[in-house]
C-alpha cells in the first residue's frame, strides 16, 4: 500500500477484514497458517503444530505448496486455452490438497485464500480449480457435495473479476493477558 491510502482502499480492506472475521476459527486458523506456509511468513510447523499429526500436516502442506511458484510463474496472460494445462493441473492439485484437508469449507474460503496465495490475478481460474478439485474422487462424497454447492451461480458465472491485490493478510497474533493490564 502506498504512503496515502484512498477512503476506498480502508473500505475495501475493512470488507475483506469482516469477510475473514466470517469465516470458522477452524477456518480463520487453516488461512493463517496456509498463508504462513505459502508465502514462507513464518515458521509454520513451530507456531502451528499442536501434535504430531498436525506437524506431519503441516510437513505435507509445505511440500504441496512448493508448487505455487510454479502457478504463479505460469498464470496464463489471457483466457486461451493453450497455457491452461501447465497453470490449472498444478493449481487444482494444490487446491485439492487444501479441500480435502476439511477447513475451507466453502468456496468463499477458498477464494480468500488463493487470492492472497497467487494474487489477484488467479481470480478468472478459480471456479475452475475448485471445482475442478472439489469434484476429485479422492475427496469423500459429502465434502464433495458441500463444496460444490457452496460456490454461487454468480461466483461460477462471473463475466468479470476485479484486478485489485488483497490488502488484508491475516496473521498470527499472540493472546494478550488481560488480567496484566491496567484499569
Amino acid at each position: 500500500m502506498g504512503a496515502r491510502m484512498k477512503p476506498a482502499d480502508g473500505a475495501m480492506t475493512l470488507a475483506e477484514m469482516k469477510e475473514f472475521a466470517g469465516f470458522s476459527a477452524a477456518t480463520q486458523r487453516y488461512i493463517r497458517r496456509a498463508l504462513d506456509i505459502g508465502l514462507d511468513r513464518d515458521d509454520a510447523l513451530s507456531r502451528w503444530s499442536r501434535d504430531v499429526v498436525e506437524a506431519a500436516s503441516i510437513r505435507a502442506q509445505a511440500r504441496v505448496y512448493d508448487r505455487l511458484p510454479e502457478v504463479r510463474a505460469l498464470m496464463p496472460e489471457d483466457n486461451g486455452l493453450d497455457a491452461v494445462e501447465s497453470f490449472l493441473a498444478p493449481l487444482v492439485t494444490i487446491s485439492a490438497f487444501d479441500l480435502s484437508q476439511g477447513r475451507l469449507p466453502s468456496f468463499s474460503s477458498y477464494r480468500f485464500l488463493y487470492e492472497r496465495l497467487v494474487g489477484a490475478e488467479v481470480r478468472p481460474w478459480l471456479p475452475a480449480a475448485f471445482c475442478g478439485a472439489a469434484s476429485l474422487p479422492t475427496l469423500h462424497p459429502d465434502l464433495r457435495r458441500r463444496l460444490l454447492q457452496s460456490i454461487s451461480e454468480a461466483a461460477a458465472t462471473a463475466s468479470g473479476w476485479s484486478s485489485r491485490q488483497p490488502s488484508f493478510y491475516p496473521a498470527w497474533v499472540e493472546k494478550v493477558d488481560t488480567t496484566a493490564l491496567p484499569g
